[in-house]
């Protein structure tokens, strides 16, 4: 037997199977340890399942979800593979604990894992820790040649951090019960445990209230969830492990409390739900008592609601303005020596403390929220980064990082990979400060989402996020990551999540056309513009009521394609790449020289694609330089300085953004010009 831990893993772990090629682990996030034997359990329609010991019932409702998942993944038919009796069974499942009421931050998820050919048992100390075991099992399962297989091995495995989330804010653009579900299912997949749900912001108030109606019937276009709504997704949330933290912004971000509730405000009115995006004035009065008799009320209603112990409030952005201009208020803080807005904030955010304590949950506000006078129990989230994850951590305070994991800011998840909630400022905490920390989440905020491209945004990037929190801190290898982020975005296929399947439908209705080989090779190797560019370099202001039907809104946020052909080059220019790889390059070249032409008549019909012909023209022109500098490097010929300084000029001006977009693959050409020219690039011309 063959020990490899996980810390000194590629993640690339081969795995030999008799009369079988060597097969790969790919498992994400990656086990804490694994242990590699010789031969591997077969999976057919004898497959069963036994739960050994305590017969808890989240326990059997596991198994259940698993057995439909491998019946899904393998085609095979519902009747086949059961639950029986441990003593017979080929997959032994057992929990020391029975589950708590209600899942609670820091319960104990770790499991062993152990196959052979005659069988597997799993075993955790508690129901979370079945769950994840069952995940991983999942992944193992493979197509082989003697069947369906997962490979023998040993897993000792338990989480890095406790808190491992995922925020979707559905203020912004609702999003409906089921795609919520098909990412809670996604979530459990990779063992992410918190479901943070943003349900308040200024363009939309979500959850119905019974105290106050008019925060659903006036402040959300009718798109809300009912209360019975919120508790079938919480039970189907707890089905799979996760916690559903719920989050009501205030003060500031609620505006559309104050559609139906004007009197909370600290302005004259009248308000209406905003359409546009921002930081707006409209935050709540913290000077009258009305408030908090409201928030008293409504915390309670909502804190009965969600059974979770930690409940978000919100405090971020703030900007004060209404404060300002209301004398009444102002009057307040020269009355209580409040010097400045974030001294009111402070006041408001103390009492509203008070009050969720008050209903049995704790409070959990982002960055502006941290004050020394509040409990040392609140939580913080930090959206600014280490810097101030690690300032609060020396409080005392607990926080949870979100800075670097903003999936909405389109970066690549090897940008996501590298940031670590124990690093910068953290990693020079003391061990006991260290465990301030509770660890992170990824953050989907919802102005450019909508039901049929936010999966797009979420997954696979996720993934890689899930990792991080997971997994052990060695485990950096951006390469071995990719390589099995490619695998299981496909095996996230198979949960019902579109983040593959609904890229073509999109692609088809631009073109207005079933042919659309020619929209694809472009958008295969264009993303969305990064961080808050799409905003500031929008021709028409976009609103919450604008179409999300262009390209833009197709196009993945990392290219696959791309980085693949970054590779490629690399090895060229690096002088170490085959006849095969050379050859791939020049095949995509030309397919991209060619493209503009194949697009022409497509645009020539389609109103969505206007935008995109320069960014078309551009991929050809950069192909062409592509192509001519393989042949100089081929040839080992230097081109004339002249032809170099040329095409410098031309890939500038091809890597600026056109139709908000961004063409990937023009980084990689310029490597190629540099190579095959002996020049470097000037710098980028503004």
């Amino acid at each position: 037997m063959q020990t490899i831990f996980v810390i000194l893993m590629l993640g690339s772990v081969l795995m030999s199977s008799s009369a079988a090629e060597p097969r790969q682990l790919n498992l994400m996030p990656m086990p804490s340890s694994v242990q590699t034997k010789t031969g591997q359990l077969v999976i057919d329609t004898s497959f069963t399942v036994g739960i050994d010991g305590r017969t808890d019932a989240l326990v059997q409702r596991s198994v259940g979800l698993f057995l439909d998942d491998l019946r899904r993944q393998t085609g095979m038919a519902p009747l086949d593979m059961k639950l029986t009796d441990a003593g017979q069974a080929k997959l032994v499942v057992h929990s020391q604990h029975e589950n708590k009421r209600v899942q609670e931050l820091g319960e104990d998820e770790s499991y062993s894992l152990e196959i052979n050919s005659a069988g597997a048992k799993l075993d955790a100390a508690t129901p979370l820790g079945v769950m994840r075991g069952l995940q991983t099992f999942l992944q193992l399962v493979q197509t082989t040649a003697d069947g369906f297989a997962t490979p023998a091995i040993a897993i000792q495995d338990n989480p890095r951090f406790p808190w491992r989330g995922l925020m979707i804010d559905v203020g912004r653009h609702f999003i409906p019960l089921d795609v919520l579900k098909r990412n809670l299912d996604g979530m459990a997949a990779v063992k992410l445990n918190v479901f943070h749900w943003h349900l308040s912001d200024n363009q939309g108030f979500r959850v119905e209230s019974k105290k106050f109606p008019k925060l659903q019937e006036m402040g959300s276009d009718d798109l809300y969830y009912t209360q019975d709504e919120v508790r079938e997704l919480i039970a189907y949330a707890r089905e799979r492990g996760i916690r559903v933290v719920p989050e009501f912004d205030m003060p500031g971000h609620s505006t559309a409390w104050f559609v139906g509730y004007p009197e909370l405000a600290s302005g004259p009115g009248p308000y209406e739900i905003e359409r546009k995006w921002g930081v707006f004035d409209p935050a709540m009065d913290p000077t009258e008592e009305r408030t908090y008799k409201f928030l008293d009320a409504f915390i309670g209603e909502m804190a009965a609601l969600f059974p979770d112990q930690y409940f978000h409030i919100g405090g971020d952005e703030v900007n004060g303005k209404e404060w300002a201009a209301n004398p009444k208020i102002q009057a307040f803080m020269r009355a209580h020596g409040f010097k400045t807005n974030q001294d009111l904030q402070a006041y408001f955010n103390t009492r509203v403390q008070k009050i969720v304590a008050k209903h049995g949950k704790t409070m959990v506000g982002w960055d502006e929220i941290l004050r020394p006078d509040l409990p040392k129990d609140i939580v913080v989230q930090s959206w600014r980064g280490q810097d101030s994850l690690a300032a609060a951590a020396k409080l005392g305070y607990r926080g949870i990082l979100s800075y670097g994991y903003y999936l909405d800011l389109m970066w690549p998840a090897s940008r996501h990979y590298a940031v670590d909630p124990m690093s910068d400022a953290a990693a020079n905490l003391t061990a006991e400060e260290k465990k301030q920390i509770l660890g992170g989440e990824a953050c989907m905020w919802s102005e450019y989402v909508s039901p049929e491209n936010i999966d797009s945004r979420i997954w696979p990037r996720a993934a890689a996020i899930a990792e991080r929190l997971w997994s052990p801190q060695g485990m950096t290898d951006a390469n071995s990551m990719y390589e099995r982020l490619q695998q299981i975005s496909r095996w996230l296929d198979g949960l019902g999540l579109t983040h593959n399947s609904s890229y073509e439908p999109m692609l088809r209705r631009i073109a207005g056309s079933d042919d659309i080989s020619a929209l694809r090779t472009f958008t295969d190797v264009v993303e969305p513009v990064k961080d808050y560019t799409r905003e500031e370099s929008a021709v028409v202001e976009a609103t919450s009521l604008s179409p999300l039907n262009r390209v833009i809104d197709a196009a993945r946020p990392e290219s696959e394609t791309a980085r693949h052909f970054a590779d490629l080059v690399n090895a060229i220019v690096a002088g170490t790449a085959d006849a095969g790889a050379k050859q791939e390059v020049r095949t995509l070249l030309t397919a991209w020289r060619d493209d503009q032409n194949n697009l022409q008549a497509l645009e020539d019909h389609s109103f969505l694609l206007k935008e995109i012909v320069p960014l078309s023209q551009d991929l050809s022109a950069v192909a062409t330089t592509g192509l001519q500098a393989v042949d100089y490097i081929d040839r080992a010929e230097r081109p004339p300085n002249a032809w170099a300084e040329q095409q410098f000029v031309l890939l500038d001006q091809a890597q600026k953004p056109k139709a908000q977009l961004l063409l990937m693959v023009a980084p990689s050409v310029q490597k190629l010009v540099e190579a095959s020219s002996g020049q470097k690039a000037p710098p980028p011309q503004k």
